[in-house]
């Protein structure tokens, strides 16, 4: 009887969240709405995961998507054939942890029936900090920023992600907040970084681009 009940509980649980969960897909990688005022010329990107591959927790490719698009949407001109420096990302720092645990026993004790009006199974934490580094087209660098950035994401129904995907999305929002406080950081040096890339000229189509570890140590 008691094996039953289990197995009954586990089902139900995986049943509620993958059937009424938010999906992540649109949120995931979409940067912050803040942009520069004077934008930076188009830049190619680099990205070092550094401590995410650690975690085990976001795909391989998260933190490039989501950096790739706040360079192309909110830091650097439009598209252009020439790229005139290196936009450098190297996360130094990250954590997470499941929290919640009194949430988990009140859905045990009440078969889950707390589910089904959006009370949460459990939260996500995530903290992580982040490098941006600017070079020039001849791997110079030109500006370091640093910014830790937090997230809390929900397993829950309706209002509420599923176990499976609430991890990956804290890990990115949390990349995400990082970003954000980084930016208004590279706003008060944006004129000086644009000037300086525009006057080293565009990177040499057969140079080999810096990487944010080495770069780190210039």
């Amino acid at each position: 009887m008691q094996q039953w009940y289990r197995a009954a509980l586990v089902w139900s649980t995986l049943v509620l969240l993958a059937s009424g969960c938010q999906s992540v897909d649109r949120i995931l990688w979409q940067p912050s709405r803040l942009s520069l005022n004077n934008r930076l010329p188009s830049l190619e990107i680099r990205v070092d995961n550094g401590a995410l591959a650690q975690t085990d927790v976001s795909l391989p490719d998260d933190a490039e998507k989501l950096f790739e698009r706040e360079v192309r949407m909110n830091l650097s001109d439009p598209e252009d054939t020439l790229r005139y420096g290196y936009a450098l990302l190297q996360v130094t720092h990250a954590a997470i942890e499941r929290s919640s645990k009194g949430l988990q026993v009140l859905q045990l004790v009440t078969f889950m029936l707390p589910s089904l009006v959006g009370v949460p199974l459990e939260h996500y934490q995530s903290q992580l900090t982040a490098q941006v580094q600017i070079a020039n087209a001849r791997g110079q660098v030109l500006a370091t920023y640093t910014a830790t950035g937090a997230s809390r994401v929900k397993v829950a129904m309706y209002h509420g992600y599923s176990q499976s995907e609430a991890p990956r999305l804290a890990e990115v929002a949390a990349l995400r907040g990082a970003l954000a406080q980084i930016k208004p950081q590279l706003e008060q040096d944006a004129s000086r970084l644009r000037l300086a890339l525009l006057g080293a000229g565009p990177v040499a189509a057969k140079r080999t681009p810096p990487t944010p570890a080495a770069a780190a140590g210039q």
